[in-house]
């Protein structure tokens, strides 16, 4: 498959929509590893497994929310992020930009528009 060398990190505490995720996305082809479900975690474990995207969601199980943990990341390691989330709104959109993410998602949006962003960070 085209895809099977894209390794990709999921960050995401709602463990059903982590498992769904890497699910469809190993069905892909892509390379995914365990699910991350903290900011500090996902900090932490890109710098060790430089994947080639991070799909993000903003809220997270610590104190560090998506949005910070995909800026430090992009700060640190210049690793690209997509963030997703259950929320819509402008002020939120307004926020997630700092992190200057590939794509800002609507978390239950269509897989394809998951898949069209990850070709874009690694296009």
């Amino acid at each position: 498959m085209k895809n099977n060398t894209t390794k990709i990190m999921v960050v995401e505490d709602e463990v059903l929509i982590g498992l769904m995720l890497v699910k469809n996305l190993r069905a892909l082809g892509y390379k995914v590893g365990e699910i991350i479900t903290t900011g500090e975690e996902a900090v932490e474990t890109a710098g060790f497994e430089q994947p080639d995207v991070i799909l993000m969601d903003v809220t997270l199980a610590d104190e560090m929310n998506g949005i910070e943990a995909a800026c430090r990341i992009k700060e640190k390691y210049k690793i690209p992020s997509i963030i997703f989330s259950g929320y819509s709104d402008e002020k939120f959109r307004e926020r997630a930009r700092r992190a200057e993410p590939v794509a800002i998602l609507e978390k239950m949006g269509p897989f394809e528009d998951i898949i069209s962003a990850i070709d874009k960070a690694v296009g």
